[in-house]
């Protein structure tokens, strides 16, 4: 298969699998969760194993790498492997760098299941198959080495006196509420005055002289009553007759445009009457052609 249909094919089920939201327990990427190295082809020969590292390092630290050479020129042949220390960042690469161009020239990124390192002749130093086998990242020690183990802490106890003070500064909050709650109480209440006789007979003159003042404001506000009324009266008989006028106005326009609605109908009913005469008579001619020519061949 060429190389460019396997990139399109790789790009197409990571799309796919964007779209539908599958889970990554589901995912092509889990058939490879058991091998952190990856196949990078076609990117160009001048390449060399650092460029592909600086390239590749973005997902992840890189553990060991092998650029597949020609063995009597030592030119490279465009593909490589490459492995990653955590497994997580081979997907982010082929998800990432599958598909880009470098140089011009798109590379194709994809999983490898089962990786073999190449058997060379007896040439190769010691140090370079240990590379090949093993990698070239630092060891790190396993989590259980690393992690200190954590103890439950105990939370402090508190003292006694600390509880106290609390409690008393709890008390005193109180009392000093309920204090100015009285205080706004008491400053709310009305004193009442004291009743004098000579109030009482101020107030039967004054009652006295105000009834015939009383008698006078209760006929202008009876006259200022009625005027009230009837100017409400003709307010609304001006705006139902103005309700009148709109409805009749209303009407007349529907109507108006009924009789438009039923002459244009009358007007398409003429024309279609004209056009099956027109088509009448013209079959009519052409009857009349076809009899002629008919007479005369006879």
């Amino acid at each position: 298969m060429n190389p460019l249909t396997k990139v399109k094919l790789i790009n197409e089920l990571n799309e796919k699998e964007a779209h539908l939201g599958i889970k990554d327990s589901v995912s092509w990427h889990s058939e490879y969760k058991d091998s952190a190295w990856i196949f990078i082809g076609g990117f160009p020969y001048e390449l060399t194993e650092g460029d592909i590292i600086c390239v590749f390092s973005q997902y992840g630290e890189i553990a060991n790498i092998n650029l597949v050479r020609d063995k009597k020129t030592g030119k490279s042949k465009g593909f490589c492997f490459l492995c990653y220390e955590d497994q997580r960042s081979t997907i982010l690469a082929v998800d990432n760098f599958n598909g880009i161009k470098i140089k011009g020239r798109t590379i194709r990124v994809d999983h490898v299941s089962n990786y073999r390192p190449p058997k060379d002749s007896e040439d190769i130093d010691d140090v370079t198959k240990r590379l090949r086998e093993e990698g070239c990242a630092p060891k790190v020690a396993p989590s259980s080495e690393l992690e200190p183990e954590l103890l439950p802490l105990k939370k402090p106890k508190k003292d006694k006196k600390e509880k106290k003070k609390k409690k008393e500064k709890k008390e005193k909050k109180k009392d000093w509420k309920e204090e100015k709650r009285a205080q706004r109480d008491s400053a709310a209440k009305v004193k009442k005055e004291k009743e004098d006789a000579g109030y009482e007979k101020y107030v039967l003159k004054g009652a006295h002289e105000s009834r015939g003042q009383d008698t006078r404001s209760s006929r202008e506000r009876t006259e200022d009553r009625r005027r009230g009324e009837r100017e409400e009266k003709e307010e609304e008989e001006r705006r139902t007759g103005k309700g009148r006028d709109e409805q009749r106005l209303r009407e007349d326009r529907e109507r108006g445009r009924e009789g438009e609605r039923d002459s244009e109908r009358d007007r398409t009913k003429e024309r279609h009457r004209e056009r099956d005469g027109e088509k009448e008579r013209d079959g009519d001619r052409h009857r009349e052609k076809w009899r002629d020519r008919e007479y005369r061949r006879n």
